[in-house]
């Protein structure tokens, strides 16, 4: 009997773990929408409000991207009200690399893909997670000193 529940235990733990392995391995992107028309630049300022709605770049309805101006990383206004260290911006996820690659990325939280602070010039995946839908998106500037500012240039629709 004592086998038999050491044998189940190990079965269940062995569910548990394969079900959490998503993260480390490449998305499926065969049915996924992919961002790859023009360029679109988008400003949060130092010091402006993110509540105000130029402050934050409406990716869709679910997903509007912003930055606080206590320091932290940036964030989506449509599902939070602030950041979130290891989980903003809710609904995404990021890789470092360019979406012709798509097929080979790991995709992982923001703070995780990469350091905000070091985020300027590198090539990233956005993911935008419930519309399933992937863009390219470039930091030209991150605010240091709690100041709030930020920049990016990101992929759009396809026309």
């Amino acid at each position: 009997m004592k086998i038999i529940k050491k044998l189940f235990f190990v079965f269940q733990l062995s569910i548990f773990v394969i079900s959490c392995s998503k993260e480390g391995t490449p998305n499926e992107i065969s049915s996924s929408t992919i961002w790859n028309g023009s360029l679109k630049s988008f400003t949060k300022t130092d010091g402006s409000d993110p509540n105000e709605v130029n402050n934050q770049d409406r990716l869709t309805a679910k997903v509007w991207i912003t930055r606080g101006n206590n320091g932290g990383q940036i964030y989506n206004a449509a599902q939070e009200d602030k950041s979130d260290k290891y989980k903003s911006p809710i609904g995404t996820e990021w890789a470092v690399g360019n979406i012709n690659d798509l097929d080979k990325l790991i995709f992982y939280d923001f703070r995780i893909a990469i350091q905000p602070k070091n985020i300027v010039g590198k090539n990233l995946v956005l993911h935008l997670i419930e519309e399933d839908i992937y863009l390219s998106v470039k930091f030209k500037s991150w605010s240091q000193g709690k100041k709030g500012g930020f920049s990016y240039e990101r992929t759009t629709m396809s026309n």
